[in-house]
């Protein structure tokens, strides 16, 4: 039997790099990162990139077979922690959405040449790309409802749709697109994915709306915009569709499960460097001629605060290890309850750290304001929490077994039964039944 919470002696040697390589070299760029473009800020990155593929690190979430190091979900589990402490830290070793998603998309469903062409070059960063599936007009929880149509015509595919929040289509080489192939399938044999690559004909970007988390807007060509985008009559070649027509709702779920697991993790270690502000400005600032850490109302915050990131993480890492030894299938599950739990419990702790900051914490310059916002998101990305939920719900419902009469616990029939179990070994007096 293993029931350890260790993690492997040399293992723990790269999680002890990474903080270090993280903390020194990629959180600097958070103080100046506003005020960079894009060309800018690659040229930051790239020594720091160049120095994880030495590391045999780089693309970490991908097989072997794909160029990773194949580090199964758990050993991904932690490093995503330490990577989510900046919003560069991702970009620092080759996993950033939404390009790590649509990799692992591409490489489950693209034929060779179709690799050749986009997936290798995703992955050495020379590409970025786009996930388009939402539509404004109907639930993006329920993906069955999608109307971007794309009908074969000739030796093309001819899409036309409206699609929304469609995250970095703005700066995207190419975009991963849902549509619709045949409206008459099963609901989830109905949809087919797309490459559409940047200046097809018929595609128009028409609005980049500010979000909470850039209220203004990003800047022009910087990664991060949230993209209304229309297509009308745009035509690709009928081998940029990946895999059948009617693989679209698998291969999403393919990138789902494990990136799910990983944006929790990175929302973990946002999470953990607010906790970290906490504790220090508990220590250092002082109220009513005491520090803040001596006020009991401070240590039922930084208590609570603990507590939920503890029970964060070890759900973080529960679902990890079953996806690696169950599979994403049998782990959907534990995929929802961190899903929605861990932005539950960020959004607590950012609002705590802000609290004991006060005036301060609630200005820009510290960086939890706009942590608060930015976690805001993972209440609704990649599944609402309404969904995910109900998800939980139906896992622990479906062998609940319905009794007629009295419930299974009535105590009377209880007594009764056990009267009759131990009647022989003990006397039992009945009179008060």
């Amino acid at each position: 039997m293993a029931w350890d919470f260790s993690t492997d002696p040399e293992f723990e040697k790269t999680l002890d790099w990474m903080r270090e390589f993280v903390v020194a070299e990629v959180e600097p760029i958070d103080a100046i990162s506003e005020d960079l473009t894009q060309e800018q800020l690659d040229t930051l990155l790239a020594p720091l990139q160049e120095e994880v593929k030495a590391r045999g690190l780089w693309a970490a979430h991908l097989d072997e077979e794909l160029g990773g190091p194949g580090m199964g979900q758990t050993k991904l589990a932690l490093m995503h922690e330490i990577l989510g402490r900046t919003a560069h830290g991702p970009s620092a070793f080759g996993n950033q959405a939404p390009d790590s998603g649509n990799a692992e998309l591409i490489a489950v469903g693209a034929t060779e040449d179709q690799k050749d062409r986009w997936l290798w070059p995703l992955l050495d960063g020379k590409l970025r790309s786009c996930f388009s599936m939402t539509e404004a007009h109907v639930a993006g929880s329920d993906p069955t409802l999608i109307q971007t149509r794309a009908e074969k015509k000739g030796d093309e595919w001819v899409i036309n749709g409206h699609k929304w929040f469609a995250s970095n289509a703005d700066v995207a080489d190419f975009i991963v697109l849902m549509a619709v192939t045949d409206p008459e399938a099963p609901p989830h044999r109905r949809a087919g994915m797309f490459i559409i690559p940047k200046g097809t004909p018929g595609v128009t970007i028409t609005h980049n709306p500010g979000t909470m988390s850039h209220p203004t807007g990003v800047r022009p060509g910087r990664g991060g915009n949230h993209c209304e985008v229309m297509y009308e009559d745009a035509r690709v070649p009928l081998d940029h569709l990946i895999g059948q027509p009617g693989d679209g709702f698998l291969l999403a779920q393919k990138r789902l499960g494990g990136g799910r697991i990983h944006h929790a993790m990175r929302l973990l270690g946002q999470t953990q460097r607010a906790f970290e502000m906490t504790l220090e400005r508990a220590a250092s600032r002082t109220s009513h001629g005491r520090l803040l850490r001596d006020h009991q109302m401070i240590q039922d915050d930084i208590a609570k605060s603990a507590v939920g990131i503890e029970t964060y993480r070890l759900l973080c890492m529960k679902a990890a290890w079953t996806m690696d030894n169950f599979g994403a299938s049998n782990s959907r599950a534990e995929i929802a309850m961190i899903k929605y739990y861990g932005a539950k419990v960020a959004l607590e702790v950012l609002d705590r750290a802000i609290q004991i900051h006060g005036s301060l914490g609630y200005t820009t310059d510290l960086p939890l304001e706009a942590m608060y916002r930015g976690a805001r998101a993972l209440r609704i990305a990649d599944g609402a929490d309404e969904v995910h939920k109900v998800t939980i719900a139906k896992h622990y419902l479906k062998n609940a077994e319905a009794v007629e009469g009295w419930p299974s616990e009535w105590r009377p029939a209880k007594k009764e039964a056990a009267i009759r179990k131990f009647a022989d070994l003990i006397e039992l007096h009945t009179e008060n039944l």
